[in-house]
């Protein structure tokens, strides 16, 4: 039988111990930064959820509106058609001057997404001087302009920000047909 030296078995030894310890120095400094990566997660976590969240409510910002914008539309195209020559079937008529009937209407039309209480409908008649008679209180002739404008606070929320309101407003004015 042919016995090996012990030199370079003690080497080979020497080496895998060498080796080992570099293994432990290794995993006590990955385990020292265990705690770095998930706050690095949390935080990039936050400033991602926080774009997220803005972007869906400045969407639904931009959904609320495009509806304020039409209930301008509506209301003056509900206005043009109860001026003081109007015909006494249609409902509301005379009425284009008394602006608690085209909120009313602004309000019972029942927008997706909008609360009615909030939704506030101001409607003028630009027209003055001689082209108003007969009537001249509220110029609601046929021929003169009906002004109506829609305003409608939006509350704003986004994680992380502060609660604020946007104040929407549009106005939409077309020349009242009878």
């Amino acid at each position: 039988m042919v016995r090996r030296s012990e030199g370079p078995m003690h080497l080979r030894l020497l080496r895998a111990c060498r080796y080992v310890a570099q293994d432990f120095r290794r995993l006590r400094r990955a385990r020292s930064e265990h705690g770095s990566a998930i706050m690095e997660m949390a935080l990039s976590l936050i400033v991602l959820l926080t774009v997220v969240f803005g972007i869906m409510e400045m969407s639904l910002a931009l959904y609320t509106f495009h509806f304020i914008s039409e209930a301008a539309r509506d209301g003056t195209r509900y206005a043009i058609v109860r001026g003081s020559s109007c015909p006494a079937v249609l409902s509301g008529c005379p009425g284009a001057g008394n602006p608690v009937d085209v909120q009313s209407y602004l309000r019972g039309e029942g927008f997706p997404g909008i609360t009615p209480s909030l939704l506030t409908a101001v409607t003028t008649f630009p027209t003055t001087g001689s082209s108003c008679t007969p009537s001249a209180s509220p110029c609601d002739n046929p021929g003169n302009l009906v002004k109506v404008v829609v305003t409608y606070p939006f509350p704003l929320s986004i994680p992380f920000i502060p609660a604020s309101t946007l104040h929407m407003s549009s106005t939409s004015q077309m020349v009242i047909s009878q």
